[in-house]
């Protein structure tokens, strides 16, 4: 999504409320995954859900795209989610031992389109937004970094926000990290 397909929204009581719920609701999620507390995280999702990360491909000024269009380093619903979660539960997760300790600094949300016509236990927003991933392991001294934006879709359920589609779009094209066993 670039920036000129991104309309500014109108700002109004009703939207200042959803940019506060879906913040807290974003930030909530962030500290659940800091916690590794993986299945309430997952809990999140609704049951259909998607959850992508594009390969960003570097390419010539001008070029159509910057993110492959088939490749992708995750491409995940919840069920194959739920499968990388009870790996990381066992004691064969071996890139995740000792694990790894993983900070998500969310900023510069933007709600970029909702559904204003469906009665509120329906609505669906998308919503564009940064998150520095900021990682150590065990007691070494490095500190790696993984700057990206998301693209979500959320759903307004009976139970409250829920992701229902989330694209990762990696700023790098050559990731400086040890491995991806942690989420993004």
């Amino acid at each position: 999504m670039l920036l000129q397909d991104i309309p500014l929204p109108a700002i109004d009581l009703d939207y200042i409320k959803l940019y506060h719920e879906l913040y807290q609701f974003l930030s909530y999620e962030a500290l659940l995954l800091s916690e590794r507390k993986y299945d309430d995280w997952l809990a999140l999702f609704t049951d259909d859900a998607v959850y992508e990360v594009p390969i960003r491909v570097t390419r010539e000024r001008g070029a159509a795209w910057e993110l492959s269009p088939t490749g992708r380093l995750f491409d995940d619903t919840k069920e194959t989610l739920a499968v990388r979660i009870a790996r990381l539960n066992t004691e064969y997760a071996w890139a995740e031992d000792p694990p790894s300790r993983v900070r998500y600094c969310l900023s510069n949300l933007l709600i970029t389109s909702r559904s204003n016509d469906l009665p509120e236990n329906q609505q669906e927003v998308t919503a564009r937004y940064n998150v520095l991933v900021i990682r150590t392991r065990g007691e070494l001294p490095d500190i790696e970094f993984v700057s990206t934006h998301r693209q979500d879709r959320l759903r307004h359920t009976q139970d409250g926000w829920r992701i229902a589609h989330r694209t990762i779009i990696i700023d790098h094209s050559v990731l400086q990290v040890r491995n991806l066993s942690f989420f993004l």
